[in-house]
């Protein structure tokens, strides 16, 4: 048993006697091949302040706040804020219409007039429209963007 203890240990004291061998270095390189015939994708980050100064939104932004400040500067509103139609009741044969550039989307019903209920939340896809269980409105997705967006070839 006290041999089995001192194993663990002649094996360190042995690999400590070796000597080191060389590290071999390989290069490798993890830049992206640049090709003239795509333009540059869009600068999703900021550059930051200089040093000493304090940062604004469009020195730090990042992602989609980036582009909402972008848009600002430009004049646009990248994003729609307006409510829905509440001055009505959706229908299965007139349903109030959510535009959209992805295939499903997240609505909030307060009913018709607005706010005759509680605020309610449901998803909305292409394939089915959704009634709201407290008021009966009907919601239907007006998907606008590309069929194959998701859609990855690797």
């Amino acid at each position: 048993m006290f041999a089995a203890a001192l194993r663990p240990a002649s094996f360190a004291a042995r690999a400590a006697a070796r000597p080191a061998r060389s590290a071999v270095v390989r290069a490798l390189s993890t830049t992206a091949a640049r090709r003239s015939e795509h333009p540059p994708p869009p600068q999703l980050f900021g550059e930051g302040a200089k040093p000493g100064e304090i940062p604004t939104d469009l020195n730090q932004s990042t992602g989609l706040e980036r582009l909402q400040v972008l848009g600002a500067l430009e004049g646009v509103e990248v994003f729609d804020l307006n409510p829905l139609d509440s001055s009505r009741i959706g229908t299965l044969a007139d349903p109030i219409k959510v535009f959209s550039l992805e295939p499903e989307r997240i609505v909030g019903c307060t009913g018709a007039p607005a706010e005759s209920h509680e605020l309610l939340w449901f998803n909305l896809t292409r394939e089915k429209n959704r009634r709201c269980p407290e008021c009966g409105s009907v919601y239907a997705l007006d998907f606008q963007g590309s069929e194959h967006a998701h859609e990855h070839a690797h």
